[in-house]
């Protein structure tokens, strides 16, 4: 599905841009203790906008074609992205600390995306 392989495509984007955006320009501006959450914010949208690519291509008719888990792995691993990535995002900037309990929230929707590629890939290997 091209949505999935666009939205991994801008998230990629974004993550290089944020990537050199921590290492230039928040360089001087975070403590080490927020930059590193900003690189992992950084490291964890790279690692699923590969995953959202992924899934797009795997939903091409030769492929997998229209499974609908992985329709729910693509949403859900973007839904990690926005929620776990972006409150890490704010979390470096703001120092808002409460933003690290809607952090996990963001995991669990990578989780449940990766666990929603697994079905589909036994579903269609049946």
């Amino acid at each position: 599905m091209p949505f999935f392989i666009i939205a991994g495509a801008v998230n990629a984007a974004i993550a290089v841009a944020f990537g050199a955006f921590g290492a230039h320009a928040l360089k001087e501006k975070l403590s080490a203790h927020y930059l590193a959450i900003w690189e992992t914010a950084v490291q964890y949208q790279m690692f699923h906008a590969l995953a959202l690519i992924a899934v797009g291509i795997l939903m091409s008719p030769t492929l997998f074609g229209s499974v609908t888990q992985l329709s729910w792995a693509g949403y859900l691993i973007l839904a990690g992205i926005i929620i776990f990535s972006g409150s890490l995002y704010v979390l470096s900037l703001s120092g808002i600390g409460i933003l690290g309990a809607i952090t996990p929230i963001g995991g669990v929707a990578f989780i449940a995306g990766w666990i929603m590629l697994i079905i589909a890939a036994i579903k269609f290997s049946n």
